[in-house]
């Protein structure tokens, strides 16, 4: 297989500048019984017509969402995106276009990424956003490696972050990847077992260099001991905030009650949840965070003709400048997706935000009554305030309830024993301004002939 590579002279060359006899040399450390010595087994090359009807057999295994009646949420969401959306972003200056590094040639998208960063910084109550990061997890993690850059020296504990132990593991996960190896410590925020943060537990966390909640919680608890977190923390603990941004037509803007930094999953706004890609992270923070942040900013100025004029005003990726000094290594982002996400909410205005943040809301209490005579199903926090999705208990596992109503067309929500064994049992429940009362009404039917068949009476 060697022997068949091109440019043999080349590669002979290249194999003794580094003191190697043959390709195979540079993978003598990989053992043996791992390499792949044989040839690629490809299909013999297929026509046009060939490589088409294989597409669409592989794409007709899909079942579209809109085709079930789905309860499913957990961090994305299937909220109604505007048609004017998707004709927007298809236009060439925006589709094409990658990193407006000359300014003179991009004016048009740097703009567009300004009104991105302008809308999410009123959005949250912070001064200052960037261009988006990769997803809501890798927004969590940048928080936190922020936060320890800043606070690393004057917090008592130092190098310590704490974060909310509701935090779903996948979240969890891109926290560690991006934690360890840094000095970085790691520590689990206590929750009550209402859901909400324990107090005693957050005044052991003064003094660590950040704490990372989310509002609402990864349960759909909206937490109003968040409001006085900062006070408890004082000036050197950032407070850290990853919220839900349609809540945010209803509930109050994190930075208005003490956010240090704010972040979030955008993809409830621009983005269809197409089988969980692509999405992008918001990421915002006050004017202290401001040169530790991640990724870029677009400034808006004056040219040497007094004209509004838009600019990279600050980059601090490791392939400019910074090197080895960058604040991350966000070799791209999600501006295509972050400016569809920029294009509905000013589609929304205002009013719009709050209208769709009601019919949310709405949705959601719509589920909650009909859900509640049903025999065998207790709402594991009764007395919260929930937005978007609330947890139920169940009389067996949430896996085999998933399992028989998906077989009649209905999904009805996000199995919590993939976050924790101790809730094999819990389903949580999402209702979006796209749950309509028929699908609220085949749920809770399909729910309480479920609960019956497990010897629960109706």
């Amino acid at each position: 297989m060697v022997d068949q590579l091109p440019n043999r002279g080349l590669e002979a060359e290249m194999l003794e500048a580094m003191g190697l006899n043959s390709i195979d040399d540079l993978f003598s450390d990989v053992p043996v019984h791992v390499r792949m010595t044989e040839d690629l087994p490809l299909r013999a090359p297929q026509t046009e017509e060939e490589i088409i009807a294989d597409a669409r057999r592989l794409l007709g295994a899909n079942v579209p969402l809109g085709s079930m009646s789905s309860f499913v949420g957990a961090g994305l969401y299937r909220n109604h995106v505007p048609a004017a959306v998707f004709q927007l972003v298809t236009r060439g200056e925006f589709l094409t276009a990658y990193t407006p590094y000359q300014a003179e040639v991009s004016q048009g998208m740097l703009q567009a990424m300004w009104e991105f960063q302008t809308l999410i910084s009123e959005l949250v109550g912070l001064p200052v956003a960037n261009l988006s990061v990769y997803d809501g997890s890798s927004a969590a993690a940048e928080a936190l490696t922020c936060a320890v850059r800043v606070h690393g020296r004057k917090a008592s504990q130092s190098g310590v972050v704490y974060v909310s132990e509701l935090v779903p593991p996948d979240r969890q996960s891109v926290i560690h990847n991006y934690t360890q190896g840094g000095g970085i410590e790691v520590r689990p925020l206590r929750h009550t077992s209402e859901g909400l943060v324990d107090l005693e537990a957050l005044h052991e966390a003064a003094g660590a260099c950040a704490v990372y909640v989310e509002q609402p919680n990864p349960l759909g608890l909206l937490d109003a001991g968040l409001l006085g977190m900062k006070d408890v923390l004082g000036e050197h603990t950032a407070l850290i905030v990853g919220v839900n941004p349609v809540s945010l037509g209803l509930y109050e803007a994190p930075g208005h009650y003490g956010a240090d930094i704010v972040v979030g999953e955008g993809q409830p706004f621009g983005s269809p949840m197409t089988g969980g890609g692509p999405i992008y992270g918001f990421f915002a923070c006050d004017t202290a965070y401001m040169r530790q942040m991640p990724g870029r900013i677009v400034g808006r100025t004056v040219d040497v003709d007094g004209d509004t004029a838009y600019c990279l005003t600050l980059s601090t990726r490791e392939q400019h400048i910074r090197r080895h000094r960058a604040t991350s290594n966000l070799c791209t982002n999600e501006t295509l997706i972050a400016l569809m996400g920029a294009m509905h909410m000013s589609l929304l205005g205002p009013e719009g935000l709050r209208t769709l943040a009601v019919r949310n809301a709405a949705a959601l209490e719509a589920v909650k009554r009909a859900l509640g005579g049903i025999d065998g199903l207790r709402p594991v926090h009764a007395g919260g305030v929930h937005f978007n999705e609330f947890a139920v208990a169940l009389p067996a596992s949430a896996a085999a309830c998933i399992r028989d109503l998906e077989a009649d067309g209905v999904l009805p929500g996000f199995d919590l024993g993939r976050w924790s064994p101790e809730r094999s049992n819990q389903l949580l429940i999402a209702a979006t301004d796209q749950t309509s009362q028929r699908d609220i009404d085949r749920l809770a039917s399909a729910l309480a002939a479920w609960c019956a068949r497990q010897g629960v009476a109706a």
